[in-house]
């Protein structure tokens, strides 16, 4: 090889060395521009092989031609329906010079429709990788060209240059495809999700951005019915279902486990969205065949928008995110826009679970006292303890705000015990004073509470240390938790009778569940649900359940107490049907242990249904 043609090979081999995925087309280019320049040819194009679609794509050329048609004609070329001189290309393992001759007709045709070039001649050059062909390096002359020997060595030497190139491009493609993509699904992932809505939210940019968030219901049922090899197969199942039903460039992600995210290529508003959220519930909701079982989830959509150069990425993800755990805190299934009112529930959901513990470890904690009265007589039969919360910027919080709360981050165990003993001490300061000795005190117990080991044990003890009375304790709970594990329930509330604990059921007549349970259960109580109280005297259906109620407790020997009593003409309904005890804001509102300890000791509240009072 002449030294000439050595250094030709050597200023590749630098111009290449630096090349990434980034710069290989830009670079090739100029490459190109080199040689066609040196060898006194017209025409330089580098192309590779892609056997997954066989085809042959071009990656770089010079001169780039102007006007280039679409579909470029020499852009992909599959070698299905190439002509003899682009079919060679695909296995091809040696230079070869095609000349102006009969058996190169076709591709001379296709080269003048992509060049308007009447006649050529060619050097083509592969690119191997071991036995592979993953290219070719072509120089074109327009009419005829003699290639040397060591020109057409050169031309070897570099077409290896340019393999390498590429292999070291298809590996770092090859890694950004890894990163950018999950494993299970080969959709996008968070990672590559994120990249794209910083750019999608950048200043300037079209707007608004809309992201749909997508999370299964009760994935973990098929998981744990069939096995994790059948969920992952759903959720293959359900990503495809996603990218055709999300037609065009949009972009999807998998966040992980069941969780999705469309985010829209073209800028839509609100109403647009959700009807493309709606669109795609219905496409997940078909049924799927999985180890001959047919089996479906449905799918909770949060939507939300960002407005480009005002809302960051974790604004639009945050709002999304909100919107989807309200869709499945309203029972799933269903599709939410977010809103403000959303955004303050989020806040402050997550100030109470930053901050309940400590809350309940420093003494932020209270007690308010709800009175249960005779209505016939005032007399202050029972005092309910009512936990409070003294926020320091958000006030005094009801345990409506922060029970749920504690139940979903473990604390409502731990919550229920500063509030048994909270209450039990203050009680017992009271009768100390002579105050209260014939009133009853009603406590609250979680669901959680019941179901845990040594539960009536650890009442028992708190009786003990304050030395209570039996039957001066009532534990009350809700119909739900009777009827979710009866046997569970059964046990407890026999060891709470045997300790000397009174057992109410409170809420009861939400759903009658419990009736079949009533003539098993040692309770003494009864508490009408206040949603059937509250319109006493006005709803005839109201009044109908709550007279089995009263014949339901009369026949089982129950005592009744009705909650949430805010009208006389309740008040009146109630005592006209035979239940007398009852508590609510008619007669008091829920009041601090001092102000408790007044009105036992007064012993009675002031009752007249006479004249029309609301609290």
């Amino acid at each position: 090889m002449p030294e000439s043609l050595d250094l030709v090979v050597t200023s590749v081999a630098t111009r290449l060395m630096g090349v990434s995925a980034a710069t290989s087309a830009e670079v090739s280019q100029q490459v190109l521009a080199y040689l066609v320049e040196y060898f006194g040819v017209d025409v330089s194009f580098l192309r590779r092989n892609d056997h997954t679609i066989h085809a042959s794509v071009l990656v770089a050329e010079w001169p780039v031609r102007p006007g280039i048609p679409d579909p470029d004609p020499l852009g992909v070329v599959y070698f299905r329906d190439a002509d003899p001189v682009f079919a060679l290309a695909e296995h091809q393992k040696e230079a070869v010079v095609f000349r102006p001759e009969p058996a190169t007709d076709d591709y001379q045709k296709r080269i003048n429709e992509g060049r308007q070039i009447p006649e050529t001649s060619m050097a083509c050059v592969p690119l191997l990788s071991d036995e592979l062909t993953t290219g070719v390096l072509g120089f074109v002359k327009f009419g005829d060209r003699n290639w040397t020997e060591a020109e057409l060595n050169a031309l070897k030497a570099i077409a290896s240059l340019f393999a390498q190139v590429q292999a070291r491009v298809q590996a770092e493609e090859q890694l950004r495809y890894l990163a950018e993509h999950d494993d299970l699904t080969g959709l996008c992932n968070r990672r590559a999700l994120l990249a794209h809505l910083d750019a999608r939210l950048a200043e300037g940019r079209p707007g608004p951005v809309s992201a749909l968030f997508f999370d299964l219901d009760r994935l973990k049922a098929i998981n744990d019915y069939l096995g994790h090899t059948a969920g992952d197969w759903f959720i293959r199942v359900l990503a495809e279902r996603l990218r055709r039903g999300a037609e065009g460039p949009n972009l999807i992600a998998r966040l992980g486990g069941d969780e999705f995210v469309v985010v829209p290529a073209e800028p839509m508003d609100a109403g647009a969205a959700e009807a493309l959220a709606h669109r795609l519930q219905s496409t997940l909701r078909e049924r799927v065949s999985i180890d001959g079982e047919m089996l479906t989830r449905t799918v909770s959509i949060g939507v939300a928008l960002g407005i480009p150069g005002q809302d960051s990425t974790s604004d639009l993800l945050r709002r999304a995110d909100q919107a989807v755990l309200t869709a499945k805190n309203s029972g799933g299934n269903k599709v939410a826009a977010f809103t403000d009112d959303m955004s303050m529930k989020s806040e402050f959901r997550n100030d109470i679970e930053l901050h309940l513990q400590s809350v309940i470890e420093n003494g932020a904690l209270l007690l308010h006292y709800l009175p249960e009265v005779d209505m016939r007589t005032g007399d202050i039969l029972a005092a309910e303890a009512l936990v409070r919360w003294q926020h320091p910027t958000r006030g005094l919080l009801s345990p409506d705000s922060f029970i749920g709360v504690a139940e979903s981050i473990n604390l409502a165990g731990e919550l229920g015990r500063w509030v048994m003993r909270s209450a039990c001490a203050e009680f017992a300061g009271w009768r100390s004073r002579g105050v209260g000795t014939n009133t009853v005190l009603r406590i609250n117990v979680s669901p959680v509470q019941l179901v845990t080991d040594g539960f009536v044990e650890s009442v028992a003890g708190v009786l003990n240390e304050f030395d209570l009375d039996r039957g001066s304790v009532c534990l009350e709970i809700t119909e739900s938790v009777v009827v979710q594990d009866i046997e569970t329930t059964r046990i407890t509330v026999a060891g709470l009778k045997e300790a000397g604990v009174q057992v109410a059921i409170d809420d009861f007549g939400t759903g009658y569940s419990a009736l079949s349970h009533l003539k098993s259960l040692p309770v003494d109580t009864l508490k009408i649900d206040k949603s059937f109280v509250r319109e006493l005297g006005s709803d005839p259906g109201d009044l109908a359940i709550v007279r089995a109620i009263i014949a339901l407790a009369e026949a089982f020997g129950l005592e009744l107490v009705a909650e949430g009593v805010e009208t006389e003409a309740a008040a009146l309904t109630l005592l006209r049907h035979g239940c007398h005890r009852a508590q609510g804001f008619l007669l008091s509102r829920p009041i601090a242990g001092a102000a408790m300890e007044s009105l036992l000791a007064k012993g009675r509240i002031p009752v007249n249904f006479s004249a029309s009072s609301r609290p």
